[in-house]
């Protein structure tokens, strides 16, 4: 392979390189929530009654005595002191995607000069992080900037281990002084609360009578993507904005379908192992991981768990991803585009809810026209959906988002449920004003005797579907790779309580008609179809004919990029729904809406501004310094009379020409200023300087085709796709 001599190296120690060894794996059952202090650990170390009041606060969310906080603290110190922890710090998650901690010590000086360890109640149950410079959306000045952290007791605790030593770890949520939510858990938490209120009501007027706390549950599939790190640290767009904003497609890319569920690179099984490992003892489930269809591209799932605690553990699982991937000598690309032209990553949020006493209410069982549960709950779902969609397209906006939704790889932009062949007939057929038994898959015969038979599920998958039924659950599949699931989880639960309030009501009208259970429901099923069923679609999601009938017969609204996603949360629909719910204040919603537009247009104005750079000190020189040496080769044939094709010189000079024409543009886009609103600010940054860069990315990627190889002075995509 030819290169330049930085690049040559670099393959060099990367395909030299040994593999870190990774210790011979300890059975799951010794290392699993080995460094959590759950409920188990509680049960060991608390007396009888302290350990009931934390496990009934853990399970229903109700108050927990302070005094039961202070054996907590102690229990909870005394065991951290014997993994040889000597920090604590209470983790939290602010508004702007990131994982944050403060740690503090155990450690205090008595009047003699010794040192003691301390660690109480009241300081378990709120810290003071400060946290001024984090955007609040105005929420706080900096004059008047404290905050605090609070104890989440249905989060369990656990010690961070890193080389430098160990953390206790007190999953908490973050709120101003005046005490608006600042982060991503108390909303979070609050959508929870109203879901269940919700919920209660539906389950008792449908005659339950006993109904245990509902929850929502969450399983996230992360996909992501490993570069060397010494392609990486060659590549400033990979470190400083997450994805390449240069790069010429390589003659291979993902056409083959080689490296989806493909075996697994020797090198990235042992990083795959190690992080799993420290996931296990996290108590975070892992369950499957596999090749994802781009080239160097990876997928791990955990197996659901309660929402808040799946947020948690996807944060976490973000931080270890990243410190054990360089530990492995990779760089782990989260962003939802990190290279042009092959497939982008997602996260997408498995989301169900269900309790102790009724179970899963996703699940239609095995006779879905008959469980009248599941038929309110799933139309619910449905109502949301249609009511809200524009909500979920702004959850999951973001510059890096931007990239991939409405490609032929992830979920258009128009929100839009699938729900399968079974279903859909069942929800149609409601709609028409009859109920038939619901078809049944059949059973799977190939015709060969030794493949045992098996019923087939009674739907196929849609992956065009941006919101899709899976069996028990729905996939919201537009949710991007380096986003918190909080976000999503939020206006999930919050839209589903408002829809099951609806319901609710509607319901109780139709019982005081003298409806039975089933005609009321029936009834009111029939009305949700009607209202709200053009949202449910089974068809292909990326065709142009879907977009079209979905915009002007269905009234479904495409909104294609952030610019046009956010404003939608301050719709007064979308105000009164998270009011009603008490989810969000008006001034809390409108700080997420502020914060989320300024990390828009600073992601937009970081990668302008390194394409400034890097056109201007990287990629022209290069150009210049090959029209040099064809100059010198043309002028030397020349006086031997051999005359030289010029085409080359000419389209690089062209090409290098039209490149800084468009670089010195988008410096003079990059200074304007003078915006009348933070929405004409965002627009700019989507419709002008998004396209500018477009441009000068064309000239450059057109270059690094003509320009000698030796000469290139970036990792190409060839390079940091295949090497592993």
């Amino acid at each position: 392979m030819s290169g330049n001599a930085s690049r040559l190296q670099t393959i060099y120690q990367i395909t030299n390189r040994e593999t870190i060894a990774v210790d011979t794996p300890e059975p799951l059952s010794k290392i699993w929530a080995s460094d959590v202090f759950n409920l188990a650990k509680m049960e060991e170390s608390l007396s009888k009654n302290a350990f009931k009041a934390v496990k009934k606060t853990v399970q229903t969310g109700v108050e927990l005595d302070p005094a039961v906080a202070d054996m907590v603290a102690a229990a909870m110190k005394e065991w951290a002191l014997t993994k040889n922890v000597k920090f604590y710090s209470h983790i939290f998650f602010p508004m702007t995607n990131i994982t944050a901690e403060k740690h503090d010590g155990f450690i205090v000086s008595d009047a003699d000069g010794n040192a003691i360890t301390e660690f109480t109640g009241s300081l378990l149950i709120k810290g003071e992080p400060d946290g001024s410079s984090f955007p609040n959306g105005s929420i706080r000045t900096t004059n008047a900037a404290r905050g605090y952290t609070a104890w989440d007791p249905t989060s369990p605790a656990y010690i961070m281990q890193t080389d430098n030593g160990s953390t206790l770890m007190i999953p908490s949520v973050f709120m101003s002084w005046t005490g608006e939510a600042l982060d991503k858990k108390i909303p979070l938490l609050r959508s929870n609360h109203a879901m269940n209120k919700a919920a209660q009501k539906v389950l008792s007027l449908m005659g339950e009578t006993e109904i245990a706390t509902l929850n929502s549950s969450c399983g996230a599939e992360q996909e992501y993507f490993l570069v060397d790190s010494n392609f990486a640290n060659s590549r400033p767009d990979l470190l400083l904005a997450g994805r390449t904003l240069f790069g010429a497609p390589p003659a291979k890319g993902q056409e083959f379908d080689d490296h989806y569920f493909g075996s697994i690179p020797m090198r990235v099984q042992v990083f795959m192992q190690e992080f799993e490992d420290k996931l296990y003892k996290l108590g975070i489930p892992a369950k499957t991981h596999h090749n994802e269809v781009a080239p160097g591209q990876f997928e791990i799932a955990p197996y659901f768990e309660s929402a808040n605690i799946a947020a948690d553990h996807q944060q976490l699982m973000m931080t270890l991803m990243k410190k054990v991937a360089k530990k492995h000598g990779f760089l782990c690309l989260l962003h939802e585009k990190p290279f042009a032209g092959i497939n982008g990553s997602g996260k997408h949020v498995n989301w169900s809810v269900g309790n102790a006493t009724q179970g899963n209410l996703l699940d239609p069982g095995d006779t879905p026209h008959d469980n009248l549960n599941f038929l309110l709950f799933c139309g619910a779902v449905i109502r949301g959906v249609e009511k809200f969609g524009p909500l979920l397209r702004a959850v999951i906006a973001s510059a890096s988002n931007d990239h991939r939704l409405g490609a032929n790889e992830a979920p258009p932009a128009i929100l839009s449920v699938y729900l399968g062949d079974q279903l859909e007939k069942v929800f149609q057929d409601i709609k028409d004003g009859k109920i038939a038994t619901s078809a049944k898959g059949g059973l799977m015969d190939l015709g060969l005797s030794q493949i045992l038979k098996f019923e087939r599920d009674p739907g196929d998958r849609n992956r065009t579907s941006p919101f899709a039924f899976t069996g028990n659950r729905f996939e919201f599949r537009a949710v991007g790779s380096s986003q918190s699931v909080s976000g999503p989880l939020v206006a999930m639960n919050t839209m589903l309580a408002d829809s099951l309030n609806w319901i609710a009501d509607k319901l109780e009208a139709e019982f005081a008609k003298g409806s039975d259970k089933a005609g009321a429901s029936i009834a009111v099923l029939k009305e949700l179809m009607e209202t709200y069923g053009n949202v449910v679609f089974g068809g292909d999601g990326y065709s142009s004919e879907w977009h079209e009938m979905a915009v002007k017969e269905r009234g479904l609204k495409n909104i294609p990029n952030t610019a046009d996603a956010l404003p939608e949360l301050l719709e007064e629909p979308v105000k009164q729904l998270f009011a009603s719910t008490g989810v969000l204040s008006p001034v809390e919603l409108k700080s997420r809406y502020d914060v989320y537009a300024e990390q828009y247009i600073l992601s937009i104005q970081v990668e302008a501004k390194l394409v400034v750079d890097m056109a201007k000190t990287m990629i022209y020189p290069a150009a210049m310094n090959y029209l040099s040496e064809l100059a010198t080769v043309n002028s030397k044939m020349t006086e031997m009379g051999i005359e030289l094709d010029s085409s080359v010189a000419e389209k690089v000079a062209v090409e290098s020409n039209a490149m800084m024409a468009a670089v010195a543009k988008l410096s003079t886009a990059i200074q304007k200023h003078d915006f009348a609103s933070i929405e004409e600010h965002m627009q700019f940054c989507a419709n002008d300087i998004r396209g500018i860069m477009d441009d000068v990315r064309v000239h450059a990627d057109t270059l690094e085709v003509e320009v000698a190889d030796d000469l290139w002075p970036l990792p190409k995509y060839q390079e940091m796709l295949f090497i592993k």
